[in-house]
């Protein structure tokens, strides 16, 4: 196993207590010295995710540190989110022609609402306060609703970005991750029934935007218990990632750390206490989520 096979797969991890790891199949590299580099900073904070902001110093970094950096088994750790302080989380909604036909058949999805298009509802916003990593459990609130899985590819902006045009999009791109826009079903705005604690999964770990040469040909999949409920590709998509990036960018700067919900596919529904999710997306990898034994 050569450091130079190591950088070529550049997955970036934060794990137990806020450390940083490099990611090699089932291996982690404890980087966290990598995260001196980052500058020391004072109120008023800045408006980004620090790593996100300083990813090329954190990866020159982590180079240097591979030869000698401490291994652990990645079965041994829990995993965090990948982004500590997204500025934003912003998701794309019906954003799949499947899972617009689904909302339209589905009572239980629409709530009545005029099932339309993407350019017609626009984006939301959800709190970052509502984000955790995939070594974390998620905790569903009212049990008298539905609270459903929907499995997403995720896009972390690395870089401050204003109206940009959609050609230039990608160059704004810091890397990817598996999401799931867990959604408590209802009435109301989706931010707030989406920004239920928990309700943001974010991981297993960042792969670098040089690692997935195309996010608009990526297959993905969810299981509930080994049970096979959502599978497509982000071709699918109804506005592809560098459409959603020139989207969000026409109504507000996107900032470094900003994750993008890109969307889910056919085949959401709910899930329950005790249930354990494992997603999947192309070129990322895959992980489980278990969702707590007790309503919140």
């Amino acid at each position: 196993m050569t450091c130079s096979i190591l950088v070529s797969a550049m997955k970036l991890c934060r794990f137990n207590a806020g450390r940083l790891g490099l990611m090699h199949g089932d291996v982690v590299f404890d980087v966290t010295p990598a995260l001196d580099v980052l500058p020391a900073v004072r109120y008023p904070l800045p408006q980004c995710d620090l790593l996100i902001a300083h990813l090329s110093a954190v990866c020159a970094a982590v180079r240097q540190l591979l030869a000698t950096a401490p291994r652990v088994a990645l079965s041994s750790v829990s995993l965090l989110s990948p982004v500590a302080n997204p500025p934003k989380i912003i998701g794309a909604p019906i954003n799949y022609r499947a899972h617009i036909d689904e909302s339209v058949k589905d009572a239980g999805i629409a709530h009545g609402r005029a099932v339309t298009s993407i350019h017609d509802w626009g984006l939301f916003l959800k709190s970052p306060s509502s984000l955790i990593g995939f070594g974390e459990e998620i905790v569903l609130r009212r049990p008298d609703r539905r609270n459903d899985h929907e499995c997403e590819l995720a896009v972390v902006i690395g870089k401050r970005c204003d109206r940009v045009p959609r050609a230039e999009a990608l160059q704004y791109v810091a890397g990817y991750a598996i999401g799931l826009d867990m959604t408590l079903r209802g009435p109301e705005f989706q931010c707030w029934r989406k920004s239920v604690d928990t309700y943001s999964v974010l991981g297993p770990w960042l792969v670098t935007a040089d690692e997935v040469p195309d996010p608009d040909a990526l297959e993905l999949s969810l299981h509930v218990n080994g049970e096979l409920r959502q599978r497509s590709n982000t071709r699918q998509q109804v506005v592809d990632v560098a459409g959603l990036i020139e989207m969000a960018s026409a109504m507000y700067a996107l900032l470094p750390g900003d994750i993008i919900m890109t969307g889910t596919p056919a085949g959401v529904g709910p899930v329950k206490p005790g249930d354990v999710i494992h997603a999947s997306v192309q070129g990322i990898g895959d992980a489980s989520v278990t969702v707590g034994a007790h309503y919140a």
